[in-house]
Order: C-alpha cells, then sequence, then structure tokens
C-alpha cells in the first residue's frame, strides 16, 4: 500500500513538474514577444516620429552634429544601503518560541533597553551549561592541586639535593678527619680516576685501590686519626721495651743479690714476673701495630672512602630522582592546563550559545523577517514565525537603515565591461514615475549571478547603484528603472544603427543623391541602443538611408551608384 502512494505521489509530482515546465515556456515566449514589440515601438517612434523633431524624412536622416549619450538600462529592486542581518548563531537546529511582529520600528530608545527581537528555544543548552560548569569547576580544583603539587615538588628536590650534598661533604670529612686533608684529596682523586678506568678490569682495580690503601699507613703525609693511632701503637710498643728493659736489668741484680743472699728468693721470682709481663706487653703492642696496619686502618679508610663515593653516588640518584618527579609534576600540570582550558572554551562557547538565544535590538530601523525577502517556494519551506525550526547561520530578521537606499539591477553580459563604479545614474520608481532620483554605481559583481531559471543561457552581473539624499517614502522591494549613463559625448555626428551595415569586411553608410544612392565607408565609434557615433566619412548635412538595400549588384568601387542592390547579411556595428 505505501509502494502505490509513494508511486501516486511521484506520479503527481511528475505532471505538476510538467505543467511548471509548459508554463515557463509559455512565460518565456510571452515574455520574449512583449519585450520585441516594445523595443520596435521605441525605435520607429524615434527614427520615424517627424522629420523636425528627430531629423528624418520617411526613411531618410539627415546627419546632424550634437550631443550622443551612451547609457544602459536596467531594472532593479529598492534595497537599504546598510542593512542589520540578524542570524542564529546557535549550533544545529532550534525553535522560535517568540518574535517580535515584522514591521516593528525599533527606536534608539529600545536599542538602549536592549528591546528582545526574538527568543530561541534554550532548554537543552541550559541543561548543558549546569553539567559544563560541574566540569569546569572539577578541572579548576585539579589545575589547582596540580601547581601546588608542583610547588611542593620544587621544595622537595631542593631539599633532598640540598640533603645529598651534605652527606657528601660530611663523608669526605670523615675520610679527611681519618687520614688528613692532603691525603685524603689524594686518595680520593686517584679512586676517581680508577672509576673512569677500563669497567672490564674492575677485578684488577680493586685489587691496585687495595694494595694502595695499605700502604698508605707507610706515606709521608698520613694524618688526622690514623696517624694519631699510628703514633699511640708504636709509643706504647717503645714503652713497652723500655719498661721490659728496665725489669731485665733489674732481674739480673736481683738474682746477683740472691746468690749472695741479699734478698729473697721471692722477690727474685717477682722481678722474674715481672719481666715476662712485660715481655708479653711488648709483644701485645707489636700484634696490635701489625693488626692495625694489616685491618684496622685499610678497613677503616677503605670504608670511609666507600661512604664518600656511595654518598656521590647517592647524590646522582637523588638529583636524577628530581628531575624524573618533577618531570612527572610538570607533564601532570601541562595536562591539566589543556584540561582546564578545554572546559573552559567549552563553557565559554555553551555560555555564548545560551546568549544567542535572546537576540537584542542592535540599530534602529524596522524589522523585516528574512522569509519576506524570499520567493513564494522558499517562503513556504522557510516561513519565519513562533514554532519554526531555524539552523544555524540562518538569517531571521534584517532591520534596514532607511536613511540611505540603494537599487539592485543585473547588467548584461554586452554592457558590463562598459559599466564602472562612479558613473552617474537616473532612476526612476513604478511606484512615483513622476520623480526622478541621481545617483551613482557603487560595485559590480566579478562573476555572473547563477543563471536564470527563466533563461539558462541570460548572463547578467549583479551591481548597487546608489540613490542621492534621504527619502522615508522609499520602502524596501520597490521596482525601480535604473539608467546607467556610460557616457556623454558632446558635438558628434551619429546615425540610427540601422543606417550602418557591414560588409567586405567594411563599415558603409548609402548617401542619398538626385540620383542613385551611394555607398560610403565610414569609421563608427561609441553606441548605444539606437545610435552610432560617426567619425570618419559622412557629413553634416548628408542624408543616409534608415533601410540600406538589400539586393544589388556585384560589388562595385565606393561612391559608385548602385543601381542593382544585393541582399544585405551583415550585422549592426
Amino acid at each position: 500500500m505505501e509502494t502505490n502512494e509513494v508511486k501516486k505521489q511521484g506520479g503527481r509530482l511528475s505532471s505538476i513538474s510538467a505543467l511548471v515546465r509548459r508554463f515557463r515556456r509559455i512565460f518565456i515566449v510571452a515574455v520574449a514577444v512583449a519585450v520585441v514589440g516594445i523595443i520596435a515601438f521605441v525605435f520607429l517612434h524615434r527614427m520615424w516620429g517627424g522629420a523636425g523633431e528627430s531629423g528624418t524624412n520617411m526613411g531618410v536622416f539627415t546627419v546632424e552634429r550634437g550631443p550622443l549619450i551612451i547609457r544602459d538600462t536596467v531594472s532593479g529592486d529598492i534595497k537599504a544601503l546598510n542593512s542589520v542581518d540578524i542570524k542564529s548563531e546557535v549550533e544545529g537546529r532550534t525553535t522560535i518560541i517568540s518574535i517580535v511582529p515584522e514591521g516593528t520600528v525599533i527606536t534608539p530608545e529600545d536599542v538602549n533597553n536592549g528591546k528582545i527581537l526574538f527568543e530561541l528555544d534554550s532548554s537543552e543548552i541550559k541543561q548543558r551549561l549546569t553539567q559544563q560548569e560541574i566540569s569546569f569547576l572539577a578541572a579548576q580544583a585539579n589545575l589547582t592541586e596540580a601547581r601546588e603539587s608542583l610547588d611542593i615538588q620544587l621544595k622537595q628536590n631542593e631539599s633532598d639535593i640540598m640533603a645529598s650534598h651534605m652527606k657528601v661533604r660530611f663523608a669526605l670529612m670523615d675520610l679527611q678527619k681519618y687520614l688528613g686533608a692532603d691525603l685524603a684529596e689524594k686518595l680520593v682523586s686517584h679512586a676517581d680516576s680508577n672509576l673512569n678506568g677500563d669497567p672490564n678490569n674492575d677485578a684488577g682495580n680493586v685489587e691496585k685501590e687495595n694494595n694502595r690503601i695499605v700502604s698508605l699507613i707507610d706515606d709521608p703525609n698520613l694524618g688526622g686519626e690514623a696517624s694519631q693511632k699510628l703514633k699511640e701503637l708504636r709509643s706504647s710498643i717503645l714503652l713497652a721495651e723500655e719498661n721490659f728493659k728496665q725489669a731485665s736489668n733489674r732481674l739480673d741484680w736481683t738474682r746477683k743479690l740472691e746468690e749472695k743472699k741479699y734478698v729473697s728468693k721471692t722477690q727474685m721470682e717477682e722481678d722474674e714476673l715481672a719481666v715476662q709481663r712485660l715481655e708479653i706487653e711488648k709483644g701485645k703492642g707489636e700484634i696490635a701495630l701489625d693488626l692495625f696496619k694489616a685491618y684496622e686502618f685499610p678497613k677503616q679508610a677503605e670504608k670511609l672512602l666507600s661512604d664518600y663515593q656511595e654518598a656521590g653516588r647517592q647524590l646522582g640518584r637523588t638529583e636524577a630522582q628530581a628531575r624524573s618527579k618533577l618531570a612527572q609534576a610538570q607533564a601532570k600540570l601541562r595536562s591539566n592546563e589543556a584540561t582546564y582550558s578545554l572546559q573552559q572554551e567549552n563553557l565559554l562557547k555553551l555560555q555564548k550559545q545560551f546568549a544567542a538565544c535572546k537576540i537584542k535590538a542592535p540599530a534602529p530601523g524596522q524589522v523585516v523577517y528574512s522569509s519576506s525577502m524570499m520567493n513564494s517556494w522558499e517562503r513556504q519551506r522557510g516561513q519565519i514565525e513562533v514554532g519554526a525550526e531555524v539552523r544555524e547561520r540562518q538569517k531571521i530578521i534584517s532591520i534596514p537603515d532607511p536613511c540611505a537606499m540603494k537599487a539592485e539591477v543585473k547588467i548584461h553580459e554586452t554592457w558590463v565591461d562598459k559599466v564602472q563604479p562612479g558613473q552617474q545614474v537616473k532612476i526612476t520608481m513604478s511606484a512615483f514615475p513622476d520623480k526622478v532620483f541621481t545617483g551613482k554605481v557603487l560595485k559590480k559583481a566579478p562573476l555572473a549571478s547563477p543563471e536564470e531559471w527563466m533563461n539558462p543561457d541570460l548572463k547578467v552581473y549583479a551591481a548597487d547603484v546608489s540613490i542621492d539624499g534621504t527619502h522615508d517614502f522609499l520602502k524596501t522591494g520597490m521596482t525601480a528603472k535604473v539608467e546607467i549613463i556610460i557616457e556623454e559625448l558632446k558635438d558628434v555626428l551619429s546615425v540610427p544603427i540601422q543606417a550602418v551595415v557591414n560588409r567586405g569586411g567594411k563599415k558603409l553608410c548609402y548617401v542619398e543623391n538626385s540620383k542613385n544612392p551611394r555607398e560610403r565607408e565610414v569609421e563608427t565609434g561609441a553606441f548605444n541602443d539606437s545610435f552610432v557615433e560617426i567619425k570618419k566619412g559622412l557629413s553634416e548635412g548628408d542624408k543616409v538611408l534608415l533601410n540600406p538595400p538589400r539586393i544589388a549588384e556585384p560589388q562595385q568601387a565606393p561612391n559608385k551608384e548602385v543601381k542593382n542592390p544585393v541582399e544585405n547579411t551583415d550585422q549592426k556595428p
């Protein structure tokens, strides 16, 4: 059933289209016949309206010298020179919920008071705007948090790096305290050079470094706690040796005295024990010195050097971590800044969209609906009224300025090169036929207008023509006839266009004499719809045929009598 209904509707549409095409052809033919009749009437009236007025005498025109006005007459419509067009700025499609009546006069007070011209449905935009405000506030909070996090990270990095530098400095001070400043500096420099050496020979470097540290005990630049400890150990050994020597001497004397029975055997035994004790102490001192040299000193020196090197490595790790954390905080900030900018842009866009739903009067003037400036077919599809749906960038209202008016005309392609901005014009209105207005050409389109549906082969160029003065009685849409004065020639010879023919590549006129007319070659200049300028070939007072002979004998030399005319198939100059 639906398919049959569609076919019926398609058939009706095809019938309507055929009727429209038939009416269009009939209308074109009728307009063409009317135009030809009017042109023929005007031409015959000018050519044969009386010998006294036009210089003609029943097919003969007497050449006269006088002014020749080159003009092009076109029709057009009256429009405001300056007009404020108000379009829908709401994305997509929306609905008109209120609008001022067409023809309402907007006063300057209305503009100052912000009079509403029309209002569009904003319910959906309001809902989206509320959601966007929430998203914007969340993005704003995240951005603030990211900025604070970056500031905290900067301060934390500064503290961490400073603490690592202090550890390096304190580790170096501990090494200097144990070995002395000079030897510690020497050891650090040598250790740093080994670290930059061949990485494939680490074992050999470690062994060499250990041997070097052990040999530092005998370095004359040794100072600090290690030097003090070494001196203490050596001093204790020297003291133990001296005590052992004295005890040994005393034991020898005690043994001699005991042999002579001057001392008791007990006393001798006590001295022997003292010698043995001091010998043990001497051995202990020597062992302590050997242990210090072989183990305690290199262990402590290597530990302090390792602490210093580890503090340096920790400083590098801390700086790298600081850079990484800083980069992460900066990336987070940039991400939140981009999100904030996007949310702010969307919020401003929706706020602008919401504000665009209520349009206030921008300028004084009379309200004109855009549909009133359309043809009937377009008006049916886009009528401006309450409840009508409008799209983005669609013009809804125009407010023309009545203080300055213009005429919009279309110039035929044969005249477009001759019409230039600044040329004077005369304008008459169908509504005021007795008034003649003046103006000038303001501009012309560089390209032809779209093809007319009635005549696709017609090429015309749109042009604007100003109207001098202020006329309150002129209304937008009135019909006007515009006469564009292209050039005003003074004191020139001119003849009717049909008096000049083209034959054999020459332009000829037939001059009347007492016998037969003679053909005469002429040079033409500017021309209008009726007359053409004669620059050479004719003189004032010559009488030329308005209807040159169309049948003649074979071509004769110029200025010879033509007895047998030939058919003239040439065009106008």
